[in-house]
């Protein structure tokens, strides 16, 4: 079931009424949240529902043991049943293929043919979201961070809580297990600001990113007949595309557990107003850079252990991070880049004894950051490397409008987004809570305007880019 889809405009409404009719009894409200979600997550294929299963049972009992056994090797080795089961089922899933094709190919290399090792199998769609928020659990407790769940619904429920099931934000236990374990009493703030912040994750997803998308597929899909400048436009389309698609996704996401009285954590922070690229990942996808930073970078020795090892545990866990998006050689480069530019941020800054940079920075972290998105967005290296080259071959005839609607239409919704954006970021209020400033009858115009230019300017209905992930 995806956030911009007629199913979910009934869904969310249904649940929501029947929710609040349980108000006094909040494990009621958990049951209904359990079977709800599960229904969500059935919508696209109901026998990947064994998966989210197995991984909620494995980590409610594996956190319990972990948390009873006296010794720390006992602790240990009850982590690596949790660590173990939940990374081989995402790597069978995930990464099976990936690997197989490269050991066939690495195989051929040296006149060594070999028989298709690959399967015939479906990516579950968000297993590598609740993978990850699964294990958070059981380390933290491992950690002594935080106490065992004893509540199976409540347990099963964060692990699934369906406004965060398929592409997060990646929820901490410490911060969702004790609002699901608690009553839950109405509230207008609550409420406001989820459908504020809900309608501007549409107008984002539907009206801007979709309509970007139209013209960066056109050009992606042919991208040897484009000069560099059609190339460079269409790759600053796609840097605002995902960004507008995601932060969409994760507004409706954070708006409708509003509605239910949950607070998640935020999980985009206007990325592209930042200096350096490493506030750039304070600010895009936070819950993913938070967790990679508390349970890998952290877990490698962070910057502990002598500036040599600091910088290879920075490259190391960017090249994980972009393994995680995607079982392509391409996701990997793009985490490499990532990874290079940080540690030469942490030389820099240390070298020369400054904490950010000038005014400057903000062209240089774009321009990074762009220059990545082509091994993000291009189908194989091949190709990424070929519209590489012709970026930099300087190229910059006439820009190719291709269907000017899609095109004018992707401009000036990019404005007004940026517009919008640059708004709330100067006025020192989050998104999260800046329904607040609205007076119920200012809130209904706004929703009002948004729904009509979702009418004018809706794109083809598709799935979220991370949905892939």
């Amino acid at each position: 079931m995806l956030f911009n889809s007629i199913e979910y405009l009934i869904f969310l409404p249904i649940v929501l009424i029947i929710y609040w009719t349980l108000k006094a009894n909040y494990k009621n409200q958990n049951i209904l949240l359990l079977i709800s979600s599960y229904v969500f997550y059935g919508w696209w294929d109901y026998r990947f529902l064994s998966l989210i299963i197995f991984s909620s049972f494995l980590d409610y009992y594996v956190g319990q043991r972990i948390e009873e056994a006296k010794e720390q090797k006992h602790k240990k080795r009850w982590l690596l049943v949790s660590l173990c089961s939940n990374l081989g089922l995402l790597g069978i899933f995930k990464y099976y293929n990936f690997f197989a094709d490269t050991f066939a190919i690495s195989m051929s290399s040296i006149g060594w043919e070999v028989n298709d090792l690959t399967l015939n199998i479906i990516l579950p769609v968000g297993i590598s979201f609740y993978t990850f928020q699964t294990l958070s659990y059981s380390i933290d407790i491992y950690r002594n961070q935080i106490k065992a769940s004893r509540d199976i619904v409540s347990f099963f429920t964060f692990v699934s809580l369906f406004p965060q099931l398929v592409a997060g934000p990646i929820e901490r236990a410490s911060n969702l297990i004790p609002q699901i374990q608690n009553k839950r009493n109405l509230n207008l703030t609550l409420l406001k600001t989820g459908v504020f912040q809900i309608f501007i994750g549409l107008f984002r997803k539907v009206a801007i990113a979709d309509n970007l998308g139209v013209y960066v597929d056109s050009v992606y899909a042919n991208y040897e007949i484009h000069n560099s400048s059609t190339l460079l436009v269409a790759t600053i389309f796609y840097a605002f595309q995902i960004y507008f698609d995601f932060s969409g996704y994760s507004d409706i996401a954070i708006g409708s557990a509003k509605m239910f009285g949950f607070k998640f954590n935020r999980n985009f922070n206007f990325p592209y107003f930042s200096k350096t690229l490493t506030e750039f990942w304070r600010r895009w996808h936070m819950s993913l850079s938070f967790w990679l930073r508390d349970y890998l970078y952290i877990s490698l020795g962070g910057n502990r252990k002598g500036v040599i090892i600091t910088y290879r545990n920075l490259l190391l866990t960017m090249l994980i991070g972009g393994l995680w998006h995607g079982s392509s050689w391409n996701f990997v480069i793009w985490g490499g880049i990532h990874g290079l530019f940080l540690s030469l941020e942490k030389y820099t800054f240390s070298a020369l004894k400054i904490r950010t940079f000038n005014t400057f920075g903000y062209l240089y972290t774009f321009i990074v950051v762009l220059i990545s998105w082509v091994f993000f967005r291009a189908p194989d290296f091949h190709s990424a490397s070929t519209i590489i080259t012709e970026l930099f071959s300087f190229n910059y005839g006439s820009l190719f409008i291709g269907d000017i609607n899609a095109f004018v239409n992707g401009l000036l919704l990019l404005l007004i987004g940026i517009l919008i954006d640059l708004k709330i970021f100067r006025s020192n209020v989050t998104l999260e809570d800046y329904g607040i400033r609205f007076s119920t009858i200012k809130l209904t115009f706004i929703v009002s305007v948004i729904i009509i230019m979702l009418c004018l300017f809706y794109s083809t209905a598709e799935n979220f880019i991370y949905f892939q992930f």
